[in-house]
């Protein structure tokens, strides 16, 4: 990688361009979300009674073993929203020495450690709830004859520019580029790439067969590789080109290839596999591209750089939300499933996020590997609201600052 103070001055003059860009005056159908958080008891939390909470503790102490190796006084959240590091440490460490597989003790201990708030968007608590998963691919640690898409490594031109070290106001935001005659350019698109931008630059990380399975993949943004001879390879996230996500689905919904309340992941790809003439130009009008690497140990890993617990694990909008947080999930099971409709409330883990995952009350929830997961996280959209919980010495805070 480039590194940023070897850029020549004339590709600063580019960089400004993009941020004087980024900062200009966009239209919008609808006001940008405004989180807001009520205290409510756990006895409002439908369901809370209902659930093993025990089982969202393996995910709730991977985040903890993360938060511990953080400054005590680093801010949680956006604008500390959740306190401070130090502010976790203590439920931390009560949450270790509970016994496993014991809900009543769980029960307790969540209870007695955190105060939950009801999440809103501008007092409205209703939002969306999606789902994803890990996919499972074929693949070749060499190109063959059947296995001849490749899973490139992240390039070393690729530059990634976090906004907010240059403007207050452009916190979370950020670009990414390569540079040319001294300017920060945007990177290759996902139709460039896959035309071969990147061919010859020894970046294949590993081929996998099925065109369509891969641009999943960069959908979900991790998945395991199966090889012929019966090992397996976890790939994961490692840096994006900066071009932006487009959801193809709505593609084909304003196109009227699909109907609307018909729009799954198993859809999507019927669709493309039936036109085959047309899938290429539709899966290119999303240009983000995602770069890969080798996961060793658990996985998949997620935005906070802890393994997923399926089921347990969900992705928010980190600008708006904390990673690392209990939440309580308050939705229902999706169509055609054998729960459908039936309520899904549970206690979950802030623990990821996504390109798709914009708004204060939006969350995706993991439902693991293979194809059941994938039949769940394929038709999962439907409304709910969720509750974040936040430490006792927290929310004492936010009381006596309201």
């Amino acid at each position: 990688m480039i590194p940023i103070k070897a850029i020549p001055r004339q590709s600063w003059i580019g960089l400004a361009l993009l941020l004087l860009a980024a900062c200009a005056e966009k239209p919008s159908e609808k006001p940008a979300p405004l989180l807001t958080l009520a205290p409510v008891e756990f006895s409002k939390l439908s369901g809370w009674n209902g659930d093993d909470q025990s089982q969202a503790l393996p995910a709730l102490l991977r985040s903890c073993a993360r938060l511990e190796k953080q400054p005590a006084d680093k801010p949680v959240g956006p604008d500390g929203m959740a306190g401070t590091v130090a502010d976790w440490l203590g439920p931390c460490q009560s949450a270790k020495s509970l016994p496993a597989g014991d809900a009543e003790a769980a029960r307790r201990f969540f209870e007695g450690a955190f105060q939950p708030f009801v999440v809103a968007d501008r007092k409205d608590p209703q939002g969306l709830f999606t789902g994803y998963y890990e996919p499972e691919l074929a693949g070749s640690r060499a190109p063959d004859a059947t296995h001849n898409v490749p899973l490139y490594r992240r390039p070393d031109d690729l530059i990634l520019v976090n906004l907010g070290d240059f403007r207050a106001d452009l916190k979370g935001d950020s670009i990414a580029g390569r540079v040319i005659d001294g300017t920060l350019k945007p990177y290759y698109t996902y139709q460039e790439i896959d035309e071969g931008a990147l061919k010859g630059k020894d970046l294949e990380l590993v081929w996998v067969a099925d065109p369509i399975d891969a641009f999943f993949l960069h959908i979900q943004g991790s998945g395991l590789i199966r090889f012929a001879d019966g090992s397996s390879m976890q790939v994961g996230y490692a840096a994006k080109n900066g071009q932006p996500f487009v959801a193809i689905g709505k593609t084909l919904l304003d196109q009227g290839e699909l109907q609307k309340g018909q729009v799954t992941t198993q859809s999507i790809k019927e669709w493309l596999r039936t036109h085959p003439d047309r899938a290429a130009s539709i899966m290119y009008m999303n240009r983000s591209y995602i770069f890969y690497r080798e996961i060793k140990g658990d996985g998949p890993i997620g935005a906070q750089g802890v393994a997923l617990t399926a089921g347990r694990s969900l992705a928010v909008d980190t600008k708006l939300m904390p990673l690392g947080a209990p939440i309580w999930l308050d939705t229902t099971w999706p169509a055609d499933t054998p729960e459908a409709d039936r309520p899904l409330q549970r206690l979950v883990v802030a623990q990821d996020t996504g390109g798709a995952i914009k708004g204060a009350v939006r969350g995706d929830i993991f439902f693991g590997s293979g194809e059941q997961a994938l039949d769940y996280a394929g038709r999962m959209k439907q409304p709910g609201r969720y509750y974040l919980l936040l430490p006792r010495a927290v929310a004492s805070r936010r009381a006596a600052a309201s």
